[in-house]
């Protein structure tokens, strides 16, 4: 048996104990009044939380998201963009002229951002821990249109800054791959996007394309294998919102568009309970 340092035992009980709570209110669908525990105060810490988590979920990551960490909060996490895991049932393929429906929190917080999202291609070599952009771009599969669900059963997890993000999945419900870039390599300049909620202008950004979206990819790809989980064939990289985090409530209609790439439509439905036997008993960790 290796004893370890009492700090770092703290930090494990913690890391048990934040994931716990937020694993059992997603899989109840039940809402969290507040954040419960300490907010981890860095890197190491957020992403102990969101590693646990992990290892209680019931269903296979398929992809991840990454949000770009702003400045205010860089002395204390000091990297430019932060991860969180897609689920396989939350990951849905759009269908054009439908509405698809993506499950929200009740109480909770809940946004759709408009993104570019990447799947992967080749299997990158295991021993590789860092990528350039270049580098990534040669795995790239396909680059699509794309949408966020962002949802966590804590109403204010965005206010309490990238400790809390982190530790609950990244803010992360689900994600939305649309209509192939297919001139994605030959296409160098912004495309402009814009997003309705219930027929109402929301807000309209550019992105820099195909630069952002492969430096999101890059990091995804790089922090990934460090984190000794690295990215599959097949796995889908939700890149960064482009114009704004839109909160929504339940039964809400959103219209995102993508300049001559195409459009999405969603909206919102009631979280259900993954799991409902989840709240009477403890959440164990899987192998």
């Amino acid at each position: 048996m290796i004893d370890r340092p009492e700090g770092e035992l703290h930090v494990q009980d913690q890391a048990n104990s934040i994931a716990a709570e937020f694993v059992r209110s997603r899989l109840t669908a039940v809402s969290l009044s507040k954040y419960p525990g300490a907010v981890p105060a860095n890197l190491v810490d957020a992403y102990a939380c969101q590693d646990v988590a992990i290892g209680c979920w019931p269903d296979r990551i398929c992809g991840w998201k990454v949000a770009r960490i702003s400045s205010a909060w860089q002395p204390h996490f000091p990297e430019e963009r932060l991860v969180g895991p897609i689920f396989r049932r939350n990951f849905h393929q759009a269908a054009a002229g439908q509405s698809t429906a993506c499950a929200v929190f009740n109480g909770g917080f809940a946004a759709v951002e408009v993104e570019i999202g990447i799947l992967m291609g080749p299997v990158p070599p295991a021993d590789k821990t860092e990528w350039t952009v270049a580098e990534a771009a040669e795995l790239v599969d396909r680059i699509c249109i794309g949408v966020e669900i962002a949802s966590s059963p804590l109403a204010t997890l965005n206010d309490l800054g990238p400790g809390a993000v982190i530790s609950d999945f990244g803010n992360n419900w689900g994600a939305i791959a649309g209509d192939t870039i297919a001139d994605w390599r030959t296409r160098s300049r912004q495309i402009q996007c814009e997003s309705y909620i219930n027929d109402q202008w929301v807000g309209r950004g550019t992105v820099d394309f195909p630069n952002a979206p492969l430096a999101a990819f890059a990091f995804a790809l790089s922090k990934a294998a460090r984190r000794g989980r690295p990215l599959r064939a097949g796995a889908y990289i939700s890149t960064g919102m482009i114009t704004g985090v839109h909160h929504v409530r339940i039964g809400d209609r959103a219209r995102l568009t993508f300049a001559d790439c195409g459009e999405i439509l969603c909206h919102t439905v009631a979280a259900i309970p993954w799991l409902p036997e989840a709240a009477a008993r403890p959440v164990e960790r899987r192998a």
